[in-house]
């Protein structure tokens, strides 16, 4: 429970700083796309969380842009995007010498 409240805060933060607005004025429900959140945002967005390691899809943004559900999805994802991945790159490179 806690680690959804937390990627709550980091999607609607990632959120806010997109629309350029606090992020308490995004409510966790809110269709993002109404309050202004374009597709290319979503997909620079969802690039972003990629290269972190978070295994997500334009297609899944798209198909439910909420805070609540990216929030959902950050979590899901960000386990399976690191399993396995000590979180230093090139740590397998060096390993295969």
């Amino acid at each position: 429970m806690n680690s959804t409240t937390a990627a709550e805060d980091e999607v609607r933060a990632a959120v806010a700083e997109l629309l350029g607005t606090a992020p308490q004025e995004v409510p966790g429900d809110a269709r993002l796309v109404d309050l202004g959140l374009t597709s290319l945002q979503v997909m620079r967005l969802g690039s972003r969380w990629r290269r972190a390691g978070i295994r997500v899809k334009y297609q899944d943004l798209a198909a439910e842009p909420t805070v609540k559900a990216w929030a959902r999805l950050v979590s899901e994802n960000w386990n399976s995007g690191n399993s396995g991945n000590s979180g230093n790159s090139g740590n397998s490179r060096n390993r295969e010498r």
